[in-house]
């Protein structure tokens, strides 16, 4: 049947159904333009949400006369399968459910006074695309030094080996030394146990699974995701090495410590003189307090009667 009764029968004539035609294909155009403009944007910015992204396109689009609001723009980008979910939740990276032998917290009334003496140890995410991978780090206690680090593709042991192998080769003494952890089944596991055990290292383990029982890899942490941004979206593997690798020379080199004497971490690891702290603790009354099970007041008072700070690391 030719086109002619086709719109006879549905009560249209030729003409509006050739433009109705054209028009679909303007519209098809259209919307290949801004395809290909979501897919700049998105190369540089792969994590970017529906409400940012349209604030990014929004002069493009009147520049370029495309009349096209949010809930369009989301209509096309859902046909085409490339709205960002949202995660509800970050990866966790400690697992601590598992039936591997855990070890007492050797910390608590452990004054550390030299390099190689503590070694922290924990795991962090990094971000690629819309996935992650994780980053093992092993942190001199004394010098605040990144001994040893591996970024892996899974949350599994062999990143916290590998993490702990280059610490032990950039091991300068063999005297007494504790690693120190939290209870994750990846420092429990029997493979990175036996390593340790071998090497002579006495093991230590956080209690209750909260920050406080191992501040100093929090922060480590901490300073390399904010002030080395290893905090954003990486688009690659490669690129995220590559990252992290640089980060931690330039911590370990470059960076001065409050807690190290202003001292970079790689100075303060090879001194022979005693390190100085440029702060104090202000969480010390806090962690009295909950040893002694205060009440949520009193934890609360001892947290904001002092003007400490507890960052300037």
């Amino acid at each position: 049947m030719g086109v002619g009764p086709l719109c006879k029968l549905f009560g249209k004539s030729r003409q509006a159904y050739y433009k109705k035609n054209w028009e679909l294909s303007d519209q098809e155009q259209e919307e290949l333009i801004v395809l290909d403009m979501v897919a700049q944007v998105r190369r540089e910015l792969p994590g970017l949400g529906l409400r940012k992204l349209y604030m990014c396109l929004y002069r493009p689009f009147r520049s370029n006369g495309i009349k096209m609001g949010r809930d369009k723009l989301n209509t096309l980008l859902r046909k085409h399968g490339l709205l960002i979910t949202k995660r509800k939740r970050l990866p966790k990276t400690t697992q601590s459910n598992h039936w591997f032998r855990k070890y007492n917290n050797l910390l608590k009334d452990l004054e550390v006074t030299s390099s190689e003496q503590v070694w922290v140890a924990d795991i962090t995410y990094i971000s690629i695309g819309y996935d992650f991978n994780y980053l093992s780090l092993i942190t001199d206690a004394y010098s605040r030094k990144i001994m040893g680090y591996h970024l892996h593709h899974q949350l599994t042991n062999e990143g916290t080996i590998k993490a702990l192998k280059m610490a032990l080769s950039n091991r300068i003494t063999c005297g007494y030394l504790v690693h120190h952890s939290d209870r994750g089944v990846q420092y429990c596991s029997y493979d990175y146990v036996d390593i340790l055990r071998k090497e002579g290292i006495e093991i230590s383990m956080t209690e209750f699974g909260e920050a406080y029982e191992n501040p100093i890899a929090e922060r480590v942490n901490g300073i390399l995701k904010t002030e080395f941004g290893l905090s954003q979206v990486y688009r690659s593997r490669t690129q995220a090495l590559i990252a992290v690798e640089q980060s931690i020379k330039a911590y370990n080199n470059l960076r001065p410590h409050m807690s190290c004497d202003w001292l970079t971490p790689e100075a303060a690891h090879l001194t022979k003189e005693p390190l100085k702290k440029k702060w104090t603790n202000r969480r010390k009354k806090y962690i009295q307090a909950k040893k002694q099970s205060l009440p949520a007041a009193a934890l609360s008072q001892a947290t904001t009667a002092t003007t400490e700070s507890p960052n300037s690391t």
